[in-house]
């Protein structure tokens, strides 16, 4: 595709996929120098102006989204005719691949993943950012087990009609009911795509399917799954109890928060009983409000369902589709009801005949034995005239005492045929709870301190913030190493994300008092010194680092303060007595003083050596020192002749 880069910094390298709205780049980050993801808008989504406008507020919101369980949005733009949204690059798979490659997933990695998502749709949540699209598509799978979800606030973007793109038809697997009819969504229409996330990866397939997106949003309004345990035997019963939960067709019937969900899964883990009230819907029991059509077969109720219309919703799905590409939909849709019924009429009328021929069985109230003795329960299913299945159960339970009948299949006031069995289970009393050794992970990278903490059957807790431990370290952990915490509690401890910068003022021309009080501010420390300078006295003249450089916080900024011009210095003036004038004036000259000579006579000094010399002792560089040089003798003004006729009188030269 060529050296093709986007906004001035983002090298595109290869493509890692296309979605529904984007094609996605692995990208070289030439300003950090570091690997990101970059996701490039399909044209006809960056030409629609409404979508741009969202597009861009959305993705404001989702860059400022800190949690070690969402995927980082670290910067976007327009480059040309299309958006582009930069995030964090990850290795690994999305959950959907997962579950396609291995099928069904563990009950308990099932509720790890569940808990991990409650904790970014909680920090999501907490921003007022409700994530519509919720799906394992959007759920990213790392190498150590861990996931993240990303586009936070995208889907708000592009989601405003269903069609039937393959990619909105996946999609339509895990919209909420209320998506579906286009009314307001809260933080709970996430839980109920949670809800669909875990059903799939518990069962391996998703609740409700269908040829188009329409068919499969109405059954996700009329329509209720299949308990998972009925798809995949292997489902923990609590497990199943808060998919359904988060499932109900009411949103006022499902967990009201990312944080009461992700505490129910968190007591699963831990093997604490799950405290949710049973649902109010089973398979065959029809919405309220939708019109029913049923045929009683033996001891099954089969319910078809008619589309339910909230009026203040505006135009139905089924509206929708009557003027769209889905026009010819009624017809077929009424060609499969008819032979639905037509299939019913032929086992009612099968099922006739072998009542009339083998008689009728007869159909009788079940007991509700729920805190009985074991005694007292197998008199009253017997009385009943029902039989108790051997062998009986038992199980820890915290609702129950021990001996006392926990669970019971069916439940009490369901209609069974006479003669059936009754499964039980009996308390053991509460389950002890486990403890274990919080691990000492302070120093650990990120990765590695999940790890040790889920290894022990913990759940990571931990929160971002700068520190000048090195990125993604832990540098604290609330619980201490080597405390003994029950298995399943949330652990919190603290990621650095590298210490906080700031940029180091101009303390140039400012006083002392000044330059402290400006650096305190900036919670920078200051080192003054002093020293001469031609800058007023007391004012700063020199700083480092210079102003404009970005340092730590807490770091030390150096500063010198003007003394005020410097003193000449002084010398001291050497000694020269004894020097000849030659002699004296090299000396003055080697330490920098000037020199000025005067001549006398002096009959106790030497002709041309130095009589005395002025100033003496300590004097500036470049003083003029006087120095007097001897002429010897001062001659006779009146000299003695001569007797010795050879000699001839001495004349005076004047010197």
């Amino acid at each position: 595709m060529g050296q093709r880069i986007l906004g001035g910094r983002y090298l595109l390298k290869d493509k890692i996929g296309t979605g529904g709205m984007a094609t996605v780049y692995r990208a070289q980050d030439k300003v950090l120098d570091r690997s990101v993801a970059v996701k490039i808008m399909l044209p006809q989504y960056a030409s629609d102006a409404t979508f741009a406008a969202r597009f861009k507020q959305e993705a404001r919101a989702a860059a400022g989204l800190q949690s070690p369980y969402i995927v980082g949005v670290y910067d976007w733009g327009k480059d040309g005719d299309t958006y582009y949204i930069v995030m964090e690059y990850l290795r690994g798979t999305d959950l959907k691949s997962g579950i396609r490659a291995h099928g069904a997933l563990d009950s308990k990695k099932v509720a790890q993943i569940g808990s991990q998502i409650c904790s970014a749709l909680a920090v999501a949540h907490k921003h007022e950012i409700v994530h519509r699209d919720i799906k394992p598509q959007n759920i990213m799978v790392q190498p150590d087990g861990n996931i993240k979800v990303m586009d936070f606030g995208i889907a708000r973007a592009k989601n405003s009609h269903l069609t039937q793109d393959n990619n909105v038809l996946g999609t339509a697997h895990y919209v909420s009911p209320e998506q579906t009819r286009g009314q307001e969504l809260g933080p709970t229409s996430d839980l109920y795509s949670l809800g669909v996330v875990m059903y799939e990866c518990a069962t391996g397939s998703v609740p409700f399917d269908g040829d188009d997106a329409i068919s499969v949003a109405l059954r996700q309004v009329n329509e209720l799954p299949v308990a998972p345990r009925q798809v995949n035997p292997a489902v923990d019963a609590d497990l199943e109890r808060i998919i359904l939960r988060c499932m109900e067709k009411n949103p006022a019937d499902r967990f009201q928060s990312a944080e009461e969900l992700r505490a129910a899964l968190n007591s699963y883990l831990a093997g604490r009983t799950v405290d949710i009230p049973e649902p109010t819907h089973v398979l065959g029991v029809a919405p309220i409000g939708a019109t029913t059509e049923t045929d009683l077969l033996g001891n099954q109720t089969r319910t078809m369902v008619s589309p339910v219309r909230d009026a203040a919703a505006g135009p139905s799905a089924t509206e929708q589709a009557s003027s769209g590409p889905y026009e010819r939909k009624p017809r077929r849709r009424g060609k499969i009801i008819a032979g639905i019924i037509a299939a019913i009429v032929l086992i009612a009328a099968i099922t006739i005949f072998a009542t009339n021929l083998f008689g009728q069985t007869q159909q009788v109230e079940v007991p509700n034995v729920l805190d009985m003795s074991q005694e007292e329960a197998i008199k009253k299913i017997e009385d009943s005239g029902f039989k108790v299945h051997q062998p009986i159960s038992s199980q820890f339970d915290n609702d129950y005492e021990e001996g006392k009948v926990c669970d019971q299949t069916p439940k009490g006031a369901q209609s069974r045929a006479k003669g059936s069995e009754i499964s039980i289970t009996i308390s053991k009393g509460a389950k002890p709870d486990e403890t274990v050794q919080v691990p000492n992970i302070v120093g650990k990278d990120k990765d590695e301190a999940s790890r040790l903490l889920t290894d022990q059957g913990l759940v990571p807790n931990p929160t971002e913030e700068s520190n000048d431990a090195p990125i993604g370290q832990v540098f604290q952990q609330i619980q201490a190493a080597g405390t003994s915490v029950k298995k399943g509690s949330a652990i919190d401890y603290k990621v650095s994300t590298g210490p906080e910068q700031v940029t180091v003022p101009n303390l140039i021309g400012l006083t002392q008092q000044q330059a402290e009080a400006k650096l305190k501010s900036l919670n920078l420390q200051g080192s003054a010194s002093k020293d001469t300078s031609n800058t007023t006295k007391g004012q700063v003249f020199k700083q480092d680092p210079a102003s404009g450089s970005s340092v730590d916080i807490g770091s030390t900024v150096s500063y010198t303060i003007s003394t005020g011009p410097a003193e000449p210095s002084t010398v001291l003036v050497p000694d020269l007595s004894g020097m000849t004038e030659q002699q004296a004036s090299d000396a003055l000259k080697s330490k920098g003083f000037g020199m000025n000579t005067t001549f006398e006579y002096d009959s106790t000094v030497k002709r041309g050596y130095v009589i005395s010399f002025n100033p003496k002792l300590n004097q500036k560089s470049g003083t003029t020192i006087t120095v007097v040089i001897s002429r010897g003798p001062k001659p006779d003004p009146n000299p003695q002749p001569s007797t010795d006729p050879d000699k001839k009188p001495v004349q005076s030269s004047g010197n």
